[in-house]
């Protein structure tokens, strides 16, 4: 058996209130619910259990080298260029969320993973497009520019797992909690 596993740091139901009443004007946005709200730190894809008991086994001791943080989000953006495909909502710089991730990155590799493609770029998911109309999308960018919410504070981070389903948005359940204790 395998499966579908990230590492993300949880929105808190404060800042999550402050989201939820922005995900609207832009038609074929698929909006994310509440549940699906959250930064990425690695997406490690589908795996065996056994490589999920390893990643399992490297994030607890990331979690003993890292301390707790402060982060807000800040800004908006859109990922995919002149055929976007995700809207999102940005997070400020933080030397501390840059070294977690980098270390969840080389705990991949460690465990024999495909690095990732992409330079992280932290942000929390808000919605993925279908057709979306490009001057909505510029809309939303704009509109949300100069949002911020107050910082909060990071003290653990998640392993999740992720059941795609056809009709609806993605299931994630979380697998393991590892409390930031460095």
């Amino acid at each position: 058996m395998s499966l579908r596993l990230f590492a993300a740091l949880e929105i808190p139901d404060d800042i999550a209130a402050r989201l939820l009443p922005l995900q609207k004007g832009v038609a074929g946005a698929k909006w994310r619910p509440r549940e699906n709200l959250h930064v990425t730190l690695r997406f490690f894809g589908e795996v065996p259990e056994p490589v999920a008991d390893d990643i399992d086994g490297e994030l607890s001791a990331i979690a003993d080298r890292h301390g707790p943080f402060e982060i807000a989000l800040k800004g908006a953006g859109a990922f995919g260029g002149a055929d976007p495909h995700t809207l999102w909502m940005g997070v400020t710089e933080s030397e501390a969320l840059k070294r977690l991730a980098a270390d969840c990155e080389r705990a991949a590799r460690r465990v024999k993973l495909k690095p990732e493609a992409h330079a992280f770029k932290p942000h929390v998911t808000m919605a993925y497009l279908s057709n979306a109309p490009l001057d909505r999308v510029h809309s939303f960018e704009q509109r949300f520019a100069l949002f911020e919410t107050p910082p909060f504070r990071v003290e653990r981070v998640g392993l999740y797992s992720s059941l795609m389903r056809k009709s609806a948005p993605s299931l994630y359940r979380l697998e393991a909690e590892y409390v930031l204790h460095g």
